[in-house]
C-alpha cells in the first residue's frame, strides 16, 4: 500500500512540474510540443542614420549646392542678411539628401535634395513625422507642409526644408509660414541649376567599394565622399540601399550611449555600439568617432557582422 502511494505521489509530481514548465505551450495531436519560435529580428527603421555632432556645412564638401545660389533674392525679399554656409554634405539616408545650411540672421535652415532621381516612395519618406500634414499647392500638387518640414518635388529631385526651429512655433529660431514657403519657391528655382554628379569619389573610400557593393547586391549609383575638418566620409548608394562610413575628430561624446535601453557593446573601439534599429556601428578610437551604416527600402536585417565586414578594409586607417 505504502508503495503504491509512494508511486502515485510521484506521478502527480512529475505531471505538476510538466505543467509548470509547460502548460503555456499549446499541444500537438500527436501530444508533441511546437517547435520553439525563433527571437525576433530588430529591421533599421530609420531614413537616415545619426549624424556626427556640429555637422552644419561649415566645413564640408565643396561644390554647388542651393543655399549659396539663394541668399541673394531672399536677402532683397526679406530686407535682412540671408547667408549660408559654405559646405554641402550627405546624410547617408533612403533617400541620401545633399543637404546645406541657409541663415537668416542666426537662425539656421536645412534644405535637402535627393541625390538621385525621386522614386515613388521617396516624398512620403521624406515628410514621415508626426505632426499634422497639410497640401501646399503653391510647390505643385504634391507638395506638402508641416511644423517641421516642407517636403515637394522639383523635376525629377525631391526638396526638403527643415527650419531648426520648425515652422510656425514658438521656439526663437523658429521661421513663419510665409517666409519657409518663400525659401522653398527660391529652391524650387534654384534645384535644376545646383545638382551636384552623381559620383563624387575619394580614393581612400575605395577600400571599401567591393564590401559595400556586396551588401547592396548591385554596383553603386551613388558615392559621396568628402572630407569635413580633415575627417573622412564615405558613402555608397543606389535607389534602395546606402552604405556609408564617417569619420569625426574630437567628438565630446557618442550621443547613441545615452540612449534607454542602453545599446549593445561592440567588440570594437574604446569604446564600441551597436545598434541593430538603426543600421549602425559606432565606435571611438582615440580621437576619432566612426559610424558604419547600412539602410535598405524595404528594410532587412543589418548584423554586427556585415557592419564589421564593411569597415574592415578601412580599420588600419582609423585603429592607426
Amino acid at each position: 500500500m505504502a508503495r503504491r502511494q509512494l508511486a502515485r505521489g510521484l506521478v502527480l509530481l512529475l505531471a505538476a512540474s510538466g505543467c509548470a514548465a509547460g502548460c503555456s505551450v499549446a499541444q500537438r495531436a500527436n501530444g508533441t510540443a511546437p517547435a520553439p519560435v525563433p527571437p525576433s529580428v530588430v529591421i533599421p527603421t530609420v531614413i537616415a542614420p545619426p549624424q556626427p555632432e556640429g555637422l552644419d556645412g561649415t566645413s564640408a564638401a565643396p561644390g554647388p549646392q542651393v543655399c549659396t545660389a539663394i541668399t541673394r533674392p531672399l536677402t532683397a525679399k526679406f530686407r535682412g542678411p540671408v547667408t549660408a554656409k559654405p559646405g554641402a554634405w550627405n546624410d547617408g539616408g533612403l533617400p541620401a539628401m545633399d543637404l546645406c545650411t541657409l541663415l537668416l540672421g542666426d537662425r539656421p535652415v536645412t534644405i535637402g535634395v535627393s541625390a538621385l532621381p525621386i522614386q515613388p516612395d521617396t516624398l512620403s519618406r521624406l515628410v514621415e513625422n508626426p505632426g499634422a500634414v497639410e497640401s501646399l499647392p503653391e510647390l505643385g500638387p504634391e507638395a506638402t507642409i508641416s511644423e517641421s518640414r516642407i517636403v515637394f518635388r522639383v523635376a525629377d529631385r525631391a526638396v526638403r526644408i527643415s527650419p531648426a526651429g520648425g515652422i510656425d512655433r514658438d521656439p526663437a529660431d523658429g521661421i513663419e509660414k510665409a517666409r519657409a514657403i518663400a525659401i522653398a519657391l527660391a529652391a524650387r528655382d534654384a534645384v535644376p541649376r545646383t545638382l551636384r554628379p552623381a559620383r563624387q569619389s575619394d580614393q581612400t573610400c575605395q577600400l571599401s567599394t567591393a564590401a559595400a557593393e556586396r551588401f547592396i547586391q548591385l554596383q553603386v549609383q551613388l558615392r559621396r565622399d568628402y572630407r569635413v575638418k580633415g575627417a573622412l566620409t564615405c558613402i555608397w548608394g543606389t535607389y534602395d540601399a546606402t552604405v556609408s562610413i564617417v569619420e569625426a575628430f574630437d567628438q565630446a561624446t557618442i550621443p547613441e550611449a545615452q540612449q534607454v535601453p542602453p545599446p549593445r557593446f561592440a567588440p570594437i573601439g574604446q569604446p564600441g555600439y551597436y545598434l541593430p534599429e538603426a543600421g549602425e556601428l559606432v565606435f571611438r578610437q582615440g580621437r576619432r568617432v566612426v559610424r558604419v551604416t547600412a539602410l535598405t527600402n524595404p528594410p532587412r536585417e543589418v548584423t554586427l557582422a556585415t557592419l564589421t565586414n564593411l569597415v574592415d578594409p578601412m580599420l588600419p586607417l582609423f585603429l592607426r
